[in-house]
């Protein structure tokens, strides 16, 4: 026990790597560890955003605190913590965390081993790095009053830049991971027709899954009279789902991208139609022809007035998984390469896996690994010569989901008047993007269909 507790001294104060001192705990990589660290702060940052954009939780904290106006009068926080509450509180937080991981992107750029200094302070230290992440957003607290209109407005513009730039990666990464999939499973078909079967099931699942929402977003999103642009967004986007998989099965597609198929469509296709329903489910209230209704929305929220529990828990959920996943996959070699266009990715051998998104342990890299057990989890040491991804990219990701977490929090361009109990509703502009991210996403999946096809010359990997 005493060296497990040195060596977690030594992972916050030192740069050893992290471990949990439970020594039936699976085998952790250095790497892995110090991404999920990073993580860590990445949502706890995110979910005090949350708190400070819920007016619920900042009343019951009012009442159940005690001195709470002492309290807040002491930190100049205003008589009732008005400044830590709010876009404005959220925008500075955000502020300090995207400073953070923005300070460790310079820091980082061109790190290319494991056992350079940079390196040491990206993989270690973190208690001192959780000191400077937490100065770094009170610190923004304390911008002064004549600048902090002028400090709002300008990081606005620049949180809507990185949040576009962000969900741009993020979609990118969505198409990939559709590619990966079925270019995973269609090599094990020739060592095992089973793969086959498997493919044809989950195809035919995520087809009926995104047959269905659309039948039943026409049916509770629409009304004969009215809802003009319901019908028009539905139409519109059921119509590009089916021509992509039409595309996709193109014997010209076919003959330049062997491994094109339904899967990928399938995917891209639930995931347009989740956006559609995200964006429907949020659209403010439309009212009847006798101005007393309200319609293109389900019938058993009519009388509702809380929020709709099935979109903030589905919304919520889906935004933290593609927040994630887009911050940690996008800095692995392979995809990061994928992300750089006309890049020529060189081939790979496959191995089927049912969990194709986790690298196997002997994943075909030359790197030299060892094991160390600190009396806890085992801790394998996987960058002994090398970086297995690219730190600097890491921050830059991470750094661009800060703004993409601010913009979202806070509503995007209506956030005079964001609640975190109504970001899933009622909202202009989250409804426009939202859909209009739909749309990019299926232009990116075109694109990567019809690319060799309009450029012969050139190499393209999927």
């Amino acid at each position: 026990m005493s060296r497990c507790c040195l060596a977690q001294f030594s992972c916050c104060c030192g740069s050893a790597a992290c471990s949990l001192c439970c020594s039936c705990c699976p085998k952790i990589k250095q790497s892995t560890g110090t991404r999920f660290m990073y993580a860590l702060f990445f949502i706890l940052v995110t979910v005090i955003c949350c708190v400070m954009m819920s007016p619920t939780v900042a009343k019951e904290v009012e009442t159940h605190i005690p001195f709470y106006k002492d309290i807040c009068t002491t930190i100049h926080a205003g008589p009732k913590c008005e400044k830590l509450v709010g876009y404005s509180a959220v925008y500075r937080v955000c502020f300090g965390m995207a400073c953070f991981f923005f300070a460790f992107w310079l820091l980082t750029i061109n790190v290319k081993t494991s056992k350079s200094c940079r390196a040491y302070i990206h993989n270690g230290f973190w208690f001192f790095k959780f000191a400077v992440l937490f100065a770094m957003c009170s610190g923004a607290f304390f911008i002064p009053e004549k600048a902090q209109d002028i400090f709002l407005q300008v990081w606005h513009y620049v949180g809507a830049a990185g949040g576009f730039l962000f969900l741009l990666i993020q979609l990118m990464l969505l198409v990939e991971f559709a590619h990966k999939w079925n270019k995973n499973w269609n090599a094990g078909t020739a060592q095992n027709k089973l793969w086959y079967a498997a493919l044809a099931f989950v195809t035919l699942t995520l087809y009926t899954i995104a047959v269905g929402a659309l039948i039943l977003l026409a049916v509770f999103y629409t009304a004969p009279e009215g809802c003009t642009l319901n019908k028009i967004l539905l139409g519109v986007n059921g119509g590009l789902c089916l021509l992509v998989s039409l595309v996709a099965i193109t014997s010209r597609v076919q003959n330049q991208q062997p491994n094109s198929g339904l899967l990928q469509s399938g995917i891209i296709s639930c995931y347009v139609m989740y956006l559609t329903f995200s964006s429907l489910a949020g659209k403010p209230e439309e009212k009847g022809p006798t101005g007393n209704t309200t319609i293109c929305v389900p019938y058993f929220n009519q009388s509702l007035d809380s929020e709709n529990r099935l979109v903030i828990v589905l919304g919520t959920v889906l935004l933290f998984a593609c927040i994630l996943y887009s911050c940690l996959t996008s800095t692995t070699r392979a995809n990061y390469a994928a992300l750089r266009v006309g890049t020529v990715v060189s081939p790979e051998t496959e191995v089927a896996r049912c969990c194709f998104c986790c690298e196997p342990d002997d994943n075909g890299t030359d790197m030299e690994v060892h094991k160390e057990a600190r009396g806890g989890q085992e801790v394998i040491y996987d960058e002994t010569r090398g970086t297995v991804y690219s730190y600097a990219f890491f921050h830059f990701v991470f750094f661009l989901g800060s703004l993409y977490v601010m913009m979202t929090v806070t509503s995007w361009f209506d956030y005079h008047h964001a609640e975190i109990e109504k970001l899933f509703r009622g909202n202009w502009s989250a409804f426009w993007i939202k859909m209009a991210s739909s749309w990019v996403c299926i232009g990116l999946y075109l694109w990567t269909l019809l690319a060799p096809l309009c450029c012969p010359t050139r190499s393209f990997s999927v």
